[in-house]
């Protein structure tokens, strides 16, 4: 404690230079995390940052973010279903949610769309709509979870991810898939949850087409992830071993994001 206490500007508060810096922090994670203590000496202890403001007590807190990450992928059961859920439990109506309005949200033509495939696979061709639709479909009743702290039941329909990248001779040995969209949204998600039975390639809501405010023509559907980890209006995937960042995630939200 002494070392700690040597890094401190004399008279700084710790308990609220840690809380101020917490405020950079998603709703959920800067919750969990003043929930569970925050303790600047052990974090710091953790991490071996030196805080001795507010811009390395910032650098800490994305130290320990990128930790919780580690953490979480380290536990993640490729195995474990996520809840699934009865028609009578289905959210009506299930709400719309972006950084944007619904008004601003992309109108794509069905007919004119495809699916863009690059990086470590062995067929590199697009995908038409029609050409994805005709492959073998699941469908899951599963809660969508908002880092917002909101939550909504829907049906999805599609096509298991891990049969397309088996499909396409993706490497499923290789870090990430990364995925593009119509609105510029980006996002990566893990290859072991990209392989999960229940990551899906959704086409149809309610055993609907996917209507266009919860991402037509396609949307990621990943029930063992936190809503932002479910692009919509997706383009184009990449399988890569490249951490490229995405969205949200380039503003501190963790990467795995794991319920």
């Amino acid at each position: 404690m002494l070392r700690i206490n040597r890094l401190l500007i004399p008279g700084v508060d710790k308990k609220l230079l840690v809380h101020d810096a917490a405020k950079l922090m998603p709703d959920v994670s800067r919750r969990r995390f003043l929930a569970g203590g925050a303790s600047l000496g052990a974090l710091t202890l953790l991490t071996g940052c030196d805080v001795v403001d507010g811009a390395s007590a910032e650098t800490l807190l994305a130290k320990v973010s990128k930790f919780n990450d580690a953490v979480q992928a380290a536990i993640f059961n490729p195995n474990t279903l996520a809840p699934t859920f009865s028609e009578k439990d289905i959210t009506r109506p299930f709400p719309f949610n972006a950084y944007y309005s619904l008004d601003e949200a992309p109108t794509i033509d069905g007919g004119d769309w495809k699916l863009e495939v690059s990086g470590l696979v062995q067929n590199k061709k697009s995908w038409t709509l029609q050409e994805l639709t005709q492959l073998p479909e699941v469908s899951q009743i599963t809660r969508h979870v908002c880092v917002e702290g909101w939550s909504a039941i829907g049906q999805w329909s599609g096509v298991r991810l891990r049969d397309f990248l088996d499909l396409i001779g993706a490497d499923t040995k290789a870090n990430y898939v990364w995925f593009r969209c119509a609105d510029d949204y980006t996002s990566p998600i893990d290859m072991p949850t990209a392989l999960h039975p229940q990551t899906q390639m959704t086409f149809k809501f309610g055993g609907d087409v996917l209507p266009r405010a919860y991402g037509y023509p396609m949307k990621i559907r990943i029930p063992t992830k936190l809503g932002f980890k479910n692009p919509k209006y997706v383009v184009s995937m990449e399988v890569t071993n490249d951490y490229k960042g995405g969205y949200w995630e380039d503003q501190g939200y963790n990467s795995f994001s794991g319920l």
